[in-house]
């Protein structure tokens, strides 16, 4: 949605720059705001886009996501690092190199664009000064023969290499140290990457990068211009609720929590049918948190894992194992939540605190239950035939091997195999349709009380 304001500034002649924020780890929900906004330019007459940069860095996916809707976007788009201390690093320096023009505010940093999962590589011609000499196995080991072939790592890289050598190629920008930042996570300072092409100019505010591009020539997918940023309105386009919102459950550490919870909820609900709290909550935190996981990098070894941890868990509370099912599920529990997530992106992993959290409470949960349906399994009889057996009751009646007794405030015929007299005190032994068979209690036996 755009505010009164942004259209009233598309209606009068004074230029407009909207001003975007792209703090913290890409995301889907950071990418989705910059893309959204970016399409909005076409439609509000927007003279620039300054998209301020302070990330650690993010998702490949996410990263591309943005670079493609910048290349696409109607208006020019200014990237600027800052405020001083700030970074644009890994995905940050793809970004800053993909907008028309780059700028960073003194004391701030880009560069270190490895792909995190992976270790920098050494570039043919461009060896690491201080790396060791001849560390190498000979050449004709097994070893020094595989590495003549492309591995994941090296065909990741290259991809890397390849991309970001293509940004810096459409921008003019310095082909070289870009291939650097991916290949051995080179890193630079405002004012040595400002002397390197890196980036074209420094600012200490905004109002100082508006003035230094005013009338700065510019590519428009294709087509030059100038850019027209002098005494403009300055427009900041905070990120939405919508936004807000699709960061927080995507959130990998929120997403697998509402995962958890939902499990968890639909399991009680299959417990106890009728209960209707557990199944709604369920249902809504196992929904919330699969669509959260359509937008991460899911391992679904990790997932399948986790729900196998919890069946094993639960299964241990009816088939009785000495603890073999359950201790199973918990391990399966703890090494699916470790795998669930296939990234090392910095801000985009499960907490070890909560996984260890989640993990405690559904063992502590599932042995409760477990030792609550043991007790219910060794609980004495109260209904049905088996009840009166080991019951004691009085003779009130005897000849002949057989009489009357009274147990549990009833009336029983019964018969013994010795005889007994009026007022002896019988154990129920057994029983055959309405007949008891009882014989003299010694005492041995556990007595139960009639009610």
């Amino acid at each position: 949605m755009v505010s009164p304001g942004i259209l009233a500034a598309g209606d009068t002649e004074t230029p407009t720059v909207w001003v975007l924020s792209l703090e913290g780890p890409i995301g889907p929900a950071m990418s989705d705001y910059v893309s959204r906004k970016l399409v909005l330019t076409g439609q509000q007459e927007v003279s620039a886009v300054v998209l301020r940069i302070d990330t650690p860095g993010g998702l490949d996916s996410s990263m591309r996501t943005i670079i493609e809707a910048i290349l696409a976007s109607p208006s020019p788009v200014i990237g600027y690092v800052a405020p001083q201390g700030a970074r644009a690093a890994s995905a940050g320096t793809y970004i800053l190199y993909s907008t028309h023009v780059a700028a960073m505010a003194p004391a701030t940093t880009l560069g270190a664009a490895t792909p995190v999962q992976l270790t920098p590589v050494p570039v043919p011609g461009r060896e690491d000064p201080g790396q060791q000499e001849d560390t190498s196995p000979p050449e004709n080991t097994p070893e020094n023969l595989s590495r003549s072939h492309p591995t994941l790592a090296d065909k990741a890289v290259s991809d890397a290499v390849a991309y970001i050598r293509g940004l810096a190629q459409l921008r003019g920008r310095n082909v070289d140290w870009a291939e650097q930042a991916v290949a051995q996570a080179s890193s630079l300072p405002a004012e040595e990457a400002l002397r390197e092409n890196v980036v074209d100019l420094m600012a200490e505010s905004l109002d100082e990068l508006l003035s230094k591009v005013h009338g700065m020539p510019v590519s428009m997918l294709g087509v030059k211009q100038q850019l027209d940023t002098q005494n403009a309105l300055v427009i900041q386009l905070d990120p939405d609720w919508r936004t807000e919102l699709l960061a927080t459950i995507t959130n990998p550490t929120v997403a697998y929590v509402l995962l958890i919870i939902g499990i968890y909820g639909l399991i009680f609900e299959f417990w106890n049918p009728g209960s209707v709290g557990p199944g709604i909550i369920g249902a809504i935190c196992l929904l919330l948190g699969l669509y959260s996981l359509q937008f991460l990098p899911v391992n679904y070894t990790g997932f399948a894992l986790i729900i196998l941890g919890v069946a094993l868990m639960v299964a241990e509370a009816f088939v009785p194992s000495i603890g073999v099912l359950g201790l199973g599920g918990l391990v399966a529990f703890v090494a699916g939540s470790i795998m669930l997530l296939d990234t090392e992106v910095p801000g985009f992993t499960v907490s070890p605190w909560v996984i260890g959290t989640l993990a405690t409470v559904g063992a502590s949960v599932f042995l409760t239950v477990f030792l609550l349906m043991n007790k219910a399994r060794h609980r004495p009889v109260v209904t049905g035939p088996e009840e009166l057996l080991g019951s004691i009751g009085d003779v009130i009646d005897w000849q002949n091997g057989a009489g009357r007794i009274r147990t549990h405030g009833e009336v029983w015929q019964a018969t013994a195999a010795e005889a007994l007299s009026v007022g002896t005190r019988v154990r129920v032994a057994g029983r055959d349709g309405l007949v008891l068979k009882v014989e003299p209690d010694t005492g041995h036996a556990a007595e139960r009380q009639t009610s």
